[in-house]
């Protein structure tokens, strides 16, 4: 997910109804915020992986009735392009 926040209060909330909806589909943070770089392009302020164990899991997460709610908060809290990836277990390319 790559984030503008412009009202953090109300985006803690956001974080907050979410902890447990992450741990439900088994979610894990590789990202959560942090330095970056943009050395090409341009990118949102906030910049967050996370990481499903399976893409059925992420898919189950966001189309949940309990993560359709939690939108509801983040909405008015901030501008956001989340984009949901099928991981590669391929051969790394030379």
């Amino acid at each position: 997910m790559f984030i503008d926040v412009h009202d953090q209060e109300k985006f803690q909330v956001y974080m907050a109804a979410t902890s447990e909806i992450h741990k439900k589909y088994g979610a894990r943070f590789l990202v959560r915020g942090g330095n970056h770089l943009v050395p090409e392009g341009s990118a949102r302020s906030r910049n967050t992986i996370v990481e499903f164990p399976f893409y059925q899991s992420a898919l189950d997460c966001w189309h949940s009735t309990e993560y359709q709610q939690a939108i509801k908060l983040r909405l008015p809290a901030s501008k956001n392009d989340l984009v949901i990836i099928e991981g590669y277990e391929g051969p790394q390319p030379s």
